[in-house]
C-alpha cells in the first residue's frame, strides 16, 4: 500500500449544514440596524411554526469587562431566568460548537455585516454601496435582493457578481409580506425527505423464533411492514442484522446496524449515519395491528420543526418510540445521549421536545414479544377479519 491509498479516517456522511444549521440566510448590504429590523419582522411571523435563530456581533466595543462569573474565572455560567434561559461562555465558539447550538432550528438568520452563511440576502441601499462591493467574495449563494427606500436599481457590480441576478425574487424592503411568504415556501420545500426503517433485527429472545418471519397477513411480518410504510416514505430499509442479510428477500432494500449492540436505538443511529439529512419513519416489525390509517395520521400530523413526531402509548401514556418519525435534528440529539451513557429511545423522546399525538386506533399499538401474547393477537386478527 502506497501512501496515497492509505485513509486515516473513514469516510462519513455529513449533514448539509452550513456554518449554524440547514437553513440559513445572511442579510448583507444594510446597515446593522436595518438588518436586525428585518430579521425580527421575520422571526416574529415564522416563529409560530418554526424554530428560529440569529446570529450577530455586538457594537458595545466599550464593553471589555467579563459579566457575572466569568469576570471571577468561571469558564461558562448558567441563569435560569424563568421566561427564558442564558448561557455565558468565556470560550470561543469554533465552527463545530455554533452547528452544535443551532442545529436545532429551522432557520437561521444571519447578520452578514459580521458573519457568514451559506445562502445571502442582498440589500441593495445607496448607505452600504461602498461596503458591499468589499463582500462581494461572500456572496457565494444569493437567494434574494431587496431594494431599500431610495434605491430603483439593481447595482452594476451586483449584476456582475451574480450571473443570474435576473432570475432570483426582487422586492422592497418594505414589502415585508413577500419576505416572509418566500422563507415560508423556502421551509416548506425544504422538508426532509422521509425514509422507512422496519426494524428486524432482534433476537426474538422471548418468542423464541424470528418474529419478524412471522406470517400473520400472507407473507413475513418485515416485508408486510415494508410494503405499508412505502406508500409513506422515499424509500424503505429493514433493519437487520450482519448475519440476516443474505436471508432477506433481494426484492427489498436492507440495511445492516453500524452501531452494535444498542438494539433499536443502534439501528436508528445507523440509519442516520447513512442518510443524515434525511427524516426516518421508524417502525418495530412486530406490530401485527398496525393499519395504512395509523400511519397515514402520523405522516399527515409530522411536525418537522420538532425532533420528532410519536404516538402516546396506550399502556402508560408515554412516548412510544418505535413507531415515530425521527428528523434530521435528533441525530445529534441521540448521539449526545448516547455520549452519556443512554441508548433509549423512549428517553429521548421524553427528554426532548417532539409532536406526541394519541393514535386513532390505539390496539393498533401492541406489540408482540411472547408466545402468549401471540396467541392474543391471532384471535384479535381473526376476530377482525370476521368482522369486515
Amino acid at each position: 500500500m502506497t501512501l496515497k491509498e492509505h485513509k486515516k479516517h473513514i469516510d462519513l456522511k455529513r449533514p448539509s449544514l452550513g456554518n449554524y444549521s440547514w437553513n440559513e440566510y445572511a442579510f448583507v448590504g444594510a446597515p446593522c440596524t436595518v438588518i436586525k429590523f428585518l430579521s425580527d419582522q421575520v422571526i416574529n411571523a415564522l416563529s409560530p411554526g418554526y424554530k428560529c435563530g440569529y446570529a450577530d456581533t455586538t457594537h458595545n466595543d466599550d464593553m471589555t469587562s467579563l459579566p457575572g462569573r466569568l469576570s471571577n474565572g468561571a469558564t461558562i455560567e448558567y441563569t435560569d431566568q424563568v421566561n427564558y434561559r442564558q448561557l455565558n461562555y468565556k470560550s470561543a465558539f469554533n465552527a463545530f460548537k455554533l452547528k452544535e447550538i443551532f442545529t436545532d432550528c429551522d432557520l437561521v438568520l444571519v447578520n452578514g455585516n459580521h458573519q457568514q452563511a451559506k445562502n445571502q440576502v442582498v440589500i441593495i441601499s445607496e448607505s452600504k454601496k461602498a461596503s458591499l462591493q468589499k463582500r462581494l467574495d461572500q456572496l457565494t449563494n444569493v437567494k434574494m435582493l431587496l431594494l431599500a427606500d431610495g434605491t430603483n436599481e439593481v447595482f452594476s457590480f451586483i449584476k456582475e457578481a451574480i450571473p443570474n441576478w435576473h432570475q432570483l425574487p426582487l422586492y422592497r424592503m418594505g414589502d415585508t409580506g413577500n419576505i416572509i411568504a418566500y422563507f415560508k415556501k423556502e421551509l416548506q420545500q425544504a422538508t426532509p425527505v422521509l425514509n422507512g426503517l422496519v426494524l428486524a433485527g432482534g433476537k426474538s429472545e422471548r418468542m423464541g423464533f424470528d418474529k419478524g418471519a412471522v406470517n400473520w397477513h400472507g407473507k413475513e411480518q418485515r416485508y408486510h411492514m415494508t410494503d405499508l410504510l412505502k406508500s409513506f416514505c422515499n424509500d424503505v430499509f429493514i433493519s437487520c442484522r450482519q448475519d440476516q442479510q443474505q436471508e432477506m428477500n433481494p426484492g427489498y432494500l436492507s440495511m445492516t446496524d453500524t452501531f452494535t449492540g444498542l438494539g433499536p436505538y443502534g439501528a436508528i443511529l445507523s440509519a442516520f449515519r447513512e442518510k443524515p439529512d434525511n427524516a426516518w419513519l421508524v417502525v418495530a416489525c412486530d406490530l401485527p395491528l398496525l393499519s395504512v390509517n395509523t400511519l397515514q395520521h402520523l405522516v399527515a400530523n409530522r411536525n418537522t420543526s420538532s425532533v420528532a413526531t410519536t404516538y402516546r402509548s396506550p399502556h402508560d401514556n408515554f412516548p412510544e418510540p418505535l413507531i415515530t418519525i425521527w428528523e434530521p435534528k435528533s441525530y445529534p440529539v441521540l448521539l449526545s445521549f448516547l455520549a452519556q451513557g443512554y441508548s433509549c429511545p423512549r428517553k429521548v423522546l421524553i427528554n426532548s421536545e417532539i409532536t406526541l399525538l394519541n393514535a386513532p386506533e390505539p390496539g393498533e399499538l401492541t406489540n408482540v414479544n411472547t408466545p402468549d401474547e401471540l396467541g392474543k393477537v391471532k384471535r384479535l386478527l381473526h376476530q377482525k377479519i370476521a368482522a369486515e
